[in-house]
């Protein structure tokens, strides 16, 4: 898993990362009946997102994230909201081996993966965590909205065109987020041992201010290719100029939970 969220990065994720909602916890807490006596894996936790919220619902939460500057904002985030049953990991996909060794007797009830299984060996990974938990635990690979870029909208289409020139690269990778993806994450996760697997989808409407806009582009670029401080506003203003005039930025968000157990 090689990615490159530091730095300002990932300030920008911590605050402009849109969250998941409240019946996106639900719909996990009822498919692993997860109870207070549970542990929780968040793997790519990023700044929190998922590990936080879910530390109510269960006994201890673990937050893996290979991006030191990651688990510092998640490990800040919990201290502002009173999380104490979180515990931060520094590690990658290929690490899940040595937890499962670290934990001995313990099993897990759940392991979530929130945007982030388009950086880790998706195959690999599910044979590794298969063994990791207790009965009727197992996987939810969550996606949370289509990129900024690649939504059906005007305001996106020609948020694309700016940023491929900008960047000079084609804008096409779903992120994880398109039909196929989930399909070849469902079979993968099938050939792994995994049984009941299926799709749980939340949908809703949100509007996005500018500012929200131009940070959560920003919490997506690497950081060695973020423009420079002194550089943002006039990159900014260029994607300002670019869209549509006198237009809302209106996203129609699915979230799409990918749920399967081992029995």
């Amino acid at each position: 898993m090689t990615v490159g969220f530091s730095g300002d990065v990932a300030e920008y994720y911590a605050k402009f990362r849109r969250g998941y909602p409240p019946q996106a916890l639900d719909a996990l807490q009822t498919a692993f009946a997860l109870n207070t006596d549970d542990i929780v894996l968040d793997l790519g936790c990023g700044t929190g997102q998922l590990a936080v919220p879910l530390a109510s619902r269960v006994r201890s939460v673990i937050g893996m994230d290979p991006e030191p500057d990651m688990l510092r904002l998640a490990r800040e985030a919990a201290v502002r909201q009173g999380v104490q049953n979180a515990t931060w990991i520094l590690g990658a996909d290929t690490d899940v081996p040595a937890l499962g060794e670290l934990m001995g007797q313990r099993s897990l009830a759940m392991a979530v993966i929130g945007q982030a299984l388009h950086w880790m060996q998706h195959e690999t990974l599910f044979r590794a965590l298969s063994p990791l938990f207790r009965s009727g635990g197992g996987v939810a690979v969550l996606s949370n909205g289509t990129p900024l870029w690649l939504q059906d909208s005007d305001w996106s289409r020609s948020l694309r065109g700016f940023l491929e020139h900008h960047f000079d690269t084609k804008l096409e990778a779903s992120c994880g987020t398109a039909a196929q993806d989930r399909l070849r994450y469902a079979q993968a996760l099938k050939s792994a041992g995994f049984e009941g697997v299926r799709e749980v989808v939340i949908e809703y409407s949100d509007e996005l201010s500018f500012d929200q806009l131009i940070g959560g582009i920003y919490s997506a670029v690497p950081a060695d290719e973020l423009p420079g401080a002194d550089d943002r506003p006039a990159f900014a203003e260029g994607i300002r100029q670019s869209l549509p005039p006198d237009q809302q930025f209106i996203e129609d968000v699915r979230v799409s939970m990918l749920v399967a157990q081992i029995r």
